[in-house]
């Protein structure tokens, strides 16, 4: 008797560390940057410096609540940026539409130091959705078919050259399948892996293992088939436990077929809550430190919160953003429609 007690204790006290869950009540929103501007990338530096990057070419970092800001013009053109990734020592803005413009931005930690085109790419199709970086040296962005696969550049000098793959290397995609530059969070990153998803025609998860040297392609069940329809968002928080959101931008309250989780990296997902919760969302994320129990997505429509890996779900706000970035377990900043805000997660 005294084995099987010892024995449920330690099962219970495992089962406890391992769900470490927040659970969340309430979301303290304090706006720190108000300005009659698209606000759907941001890249956090610490709890008081983030960068972001807007439409109407402006690019901007906030130092406790103190913003500098820049326009970056191409040729005549004000460019509109939907992407953004910081590293170490710079931060990259990538344009959306035709041309694509890439900038590198110095920075020292406290003020940008130099700005300099580092890609462009012209073309019809051209449209870029997102960026991120492995490391200080290593980073990839997507964007929209311009041939019969997505558009993919990489780089692994720390950004000052990049080249886009073949798409003899990549899958080919499905007339009507693209991505949406809904809030730079349809690419994820965990250790090697990268997965990028996609929206229209078809709603796929597409992955590489190796830093983008070889991709394999994924079905998910998620809603499908117009263009404003699909996946918006990918969040992993490890290398099998992963997270995809979406949904209708047309019809924003349906909540059926818009989320799905999967545990094996990817290959095979799961819908979450389907015909539960929240409907569209644009950007879904991973608290930190919580084991992948703890799960916040953001959309128009509001903030909605999840402590048991999105089987339920808590509207904390209805107040509308298109993403989000965690600092750390209790803390984000979410951008929207002429702001940008902190969450403190209570």
């Amino acid at each position: 008797m005294r084995v099987y007690l010892m024995t449920l204790f330690l099962i219970l006290l495992i089962s406890c560390n391992s769900n470490n869950s927040k659970e969340f009540s309430s979301v303290t929103i304090t706006e720190v940057f108000s300005d009659s501007l698209s606000i759907r990338a941001i890249a956090p530096i610490t709890k008081d410096k983030i960068w972001f990057a807007a439409n109407n070419g402006r690019i901007g970092f906030i130092d406790n609540k103190s913003p500098k800001i820049t326009s970056i013009k191409y040729e005549d053109t004000l460019l509109s940026f939907r992407a953004i990734s910081a590293t170490k020592d710079a931060v990259f803005v990538l344009s959306i539409g035709n041309p694509a413009v890439l900038y590198k931005i110095g920075f020292n930690g406290n003020e940008a130091t130099n700005i300099e085109e580092v890609y462009v790419e012209n073309g019809l199709h051209v449209f870029y959705d997102a960026i991120k970086f492995w490391d200080d040296q290593e980073g990839i962005a997507m964007g929209d078919p311009t041939d019969e696969c997505l558009s993919i550049i990489t780089t692994n000098d720390g950004g000052n050259t990049w080249k886009k793959l073949s798409c003899d290397h990549l899958p080919k995609t499905a007339l009507g399948e693209a991505a949406f530059a809904a809030s730079n969070s349809n690419i994820s990153i965990y250790k090697n892996n990268v997965w990028i998803v996609t929206g229209g025609k078809k709603a796929r998860v597409f992955h590489s293992f190796d830093r983008g040297n070889t991709w394999k392609v994924y079905e998910t069940p998620i809603i499908q088939g117009a263009s404003m329809k699909g996946i918006y968002s990918v969040d992993f928080y490890d290398d099998q436990r992963g997270i995809i959101f979406g949904g209708n931008w047309d019809q924003k309250e349906f909540n059926e077929g818009n989320k799905a989780i999967t545990n094996d990296g990817g290959k095979t997902w799961r819908l979450l809550s389907n015909g539960r919760g929240p409907g569209y969302r644009s950007s879904v994320k991973f608290i930190p430190g919580t084991n992948g129990n703890d799960i916040v997505a953001v959309g128009s429509p509001g903030v909605s919160y999840s402590n048991d890996g999105g089987n339920s779900w808590v509207e904390l706000s209805t107040e509308g953003f298109y993403a989000i970035e965690f600092v750390n377990d209790t803390l984000a900043f979410a951008s929207g429609k002429n702001k940008i805000s902190k969450l403190i997660f209570n």
